[in-house]
Order: C-alpha cells, then sequence, then structure tokens
C-alpha cells in the first residue's frame, strides 16, 4: 500500500467548512463569492472575511485550505480573477486550484511559493498534457476527470511526477469536465465562464395538475410527479421524448442522476498511488457534508489500517445511499475493466 491520501470535502459555506473539519476532513476546498469559481450559486461562498475565518479555523485543527479558482478569466475582467488570487495568497491558503492558463502564468510570477493544483475543469487526462502543466507553471497536483478507467487513473499515475487527486464520492457529469457546452446553450452561461451550471435565475418551477414541472430559461427540463423527488434541473439530467423511442416517453436521454462512489474500490486506489481523494458538492448543506467526511474518513482509516481485510460496511454504504442522486451510486467510467 501507498501512502494515505488526503481526504478532501467542500466548503460552500463557513457552517460546512466547520463541519467538514470535525468530521475528519484533512482539507476542504472553498471559492470567493463571484465568478471566479465553478460553483456561483447565490448564497453559497466565502467574502474576505469569511475566507481569513475559515482558513484559521482549519489551520488550527491542522486541516488545509485550497481556492477553487477554477474558472476562466473573461475580457475586460481579468483583474477580478488576479485580485482573487492576491487575496487568497494573503490569507494564506494552501494552494489555489486554478485551469486559466495565462491565471496559472500570473500566479508563478506574483506569488512564486504559492502550491497550485490544476482543476478538474482543466481537462487534464493524458500523463502528456499534465507534464506540460507541472513544465511550465509549477503545478504540484492535478484533479482527473471523472471519465477515466481504473487501469487509466494507474497509468497516469507511474507516468507523471506530480500528485493525482481523484473524485470519490458525489455527482457525475456526463460531458468531459471543462468542456460542457449544455448550459450555456440555453441560458447564455456556462460554468467555466459565469461560474454556474443551470445559474439560479434560469430556474423556474411550476406546479400543476400533472405533477411539478421544471424549467431552465423557459426550456422543460422535467416533469414529476406526485411526491417524486426533484432533483435540481440541469440539461444533462432531464427526461425528454426522443423521436423513435420505444414509446415516445420521457426518458433519461442524457444521464441519468446517480453519485459515483468509490467506497468499493478504495484498496485499489490507495495501492495506486491516489494522493487525494475528493468529495463533490460544494452547493449542498452542511448536513451532507458532515455525513459524507464521516462515512469517508471512517473507510479510508479502515482501509489504509488493513487494505487485505477492508469491506464497505453496509451502513456506510446505505448511508452514502440516502445522499446519492436518484438515490443510487455508480463508479462511472472507473470500472471499465476492459480498458
Amino acid at each position: 500500500m501507498s501512502g494515505r491520501p488526503e481526504l478532501i470535502c467542500p466548503a460552500g459555506s463557513l457552517p460546512a467548512l466547520k463541519v467538514a473539519i470535525d468530521h475528519g476532513a484533512d482539507a476542504v476546498y472553498l471559492g470567493f463569492r463571484n465568478a471566479t469559481n465553478a460553483r456561483n450559486f447565490p448564497g453559497l461562498n466565502f467574502d474576505d472575511s469569511e475566507m481569513r475565518r475559515g482558513i484559521q479555523y482549519a489551520h488550527d485543527r491542522g486541516a488545509r485550505v485550497f481556492l477553487a479558482l477554477n474558472t476562466y478569466a473573461r475580457a475586460g475582467q481579468w483583474n477580478e480573477w488576479t485580485r482573487a488570487a492576491d487575496v487568497a495568497a494573503d490569507l494564506g491558503v494552501d494552494a489555489i486550484i486554478l485551469a486559466d492558463p495565462g491565471l496559472m502564468r500570473y500566479c508563478t510570477e506574483r506569488h512564486p511559493s504559492l502550491r497550485l493544483h490544476l482543476s478538474v475543469q482543466g481537462s487534464a487526462t493524458n500523463p502528456e498534457s499534465i507534464a506540460f502543466y507541472a513544465r511550465q507553471f509549477g503545478v504540484q497536483r492535478v484533479v482527473l476527470p471523472r471519465v477515466l478507467s481504473l487501469s487509466q487513473v494507474r497509468y497516469v499515475i507511474d507516468s507523471v511526477p506530480i500528485e493525482i487527486e481523484v473524485f470519490g464520492f458525489g455527482s457525475l457529469c456526463v460531458m468531459v469536465e471543462g468542456r460542457c457546452a449544455l448550459s450555456s446553450y440555453v441560458t447564455g452561461e456556462s460554468p467555466n465562464t459565469c461560474g454556474v451550471c443551470s445559474p439560479a435565475k434560469a430556474v423556474r418551477w411550476e406546479e400543476s395538475g400533472s405533477g411539478r414541472r421544471s424549467r431552465l430559461n423557459g426550456v422543460l427540463i422535467d416533469v414529476y410527479a406526485q411526491n417524486e423527488s426533484a432533483g435540481y434541473p440541469t440539461l444533462c439530467k432531464g427526461r425528454f421524448v426522443v423521436r423513435g423511442g420505444p414509446d415516445e416517453s420521457p426518458v433519461y436521454a442524457l444521464e441519468e442522476p446517480t453519485s459515483l462512489n468509490v467506497l468499493g474500490i478504495l484498496p485499489e486506489l490507495v495501492q495506486a498511488g491516489v494522493a487525494a481523494i475528493k468529495v463533490e458538492g460544494r452547493q449542498r448543506s452542511p448536513a451532507y457534508v458532515g455525513q459524507v467526511t464521516r462515512v469517508l474518513r471512517a473507510a479510508l482509516d479502515a482501509c489504509v489500517r488493513d487494505p487485505a481485510t477492508y469491506v464497505p460496511r453496509p451502513e456506510w454504504i446505505a448511508e452514502l445511499e440516502r445522499l446519492a442522486e436518484g438515490r443510487q451510486h455508480t463508479l462511472g467510467a472507473i470500472d471499465r475493466a476492459w480498458q
């Protein structure tokens, strides 16, 4: 077995940050309350004062704080992104998670001692592109997109001299991260530029005799039956009528709502040498963050302590299933045994 992977958990707010650390997170990741991060939802994220308090809380307890500065700076607004980097460096974040190469260059020149991580939004899926970021900008860790099989993850780890971080639990994206155009197609705003998929201002809920309807900028995304759980409307996880389908009834045409869950393959990930396992969900509640952190902390500790006998406990599986999208979970692309 390789070293103990770092457990990195989401902090969409100061309460979520505290809950994650109190339940065993080794590090948290967060963002400013603007378009510089890819979870720019109303009511989430941090201002300068809150971030200072969050960093202090984490450091006092031996945890690290990573800033997600992971959108691409827009023309004419460069100063907003560089200010975020400057403030983060001054406040003492332990690393900045970046996608924009221009911003990486700025950080290496202005803050040469600041640790840089390549965001999943950078879509680096092969050793050559990862090596480029390490060589040009001194990137020390890469967050792999959730499109690689376990054998491909192993190949990347064996081929590059920098740390590799993988997702361990949370929502899946049908697109290669960093390249999705679905949200911008309907709303004009995308995660990579405005920091949000399906911006809240474009979301509408309607109650009718046939059930609850969700719309995104006027486009009907789904119709939910009475008492059916309604997820946040995104194009990739909507139900649509597909012409030529069996009965032309609405189906999940692109992707069913489900969550990634790597509990069952933790020994393989640790053996492969992953540096960190990340939980998706800065848009989630503090209660959600606390529950997921507690389960993964217990599972990781048990796995590292005795990998030969490690088996996910039924109560761990049940608790994560209750928190999963659509109340179901999957290994996704990582389970492609034929690759």
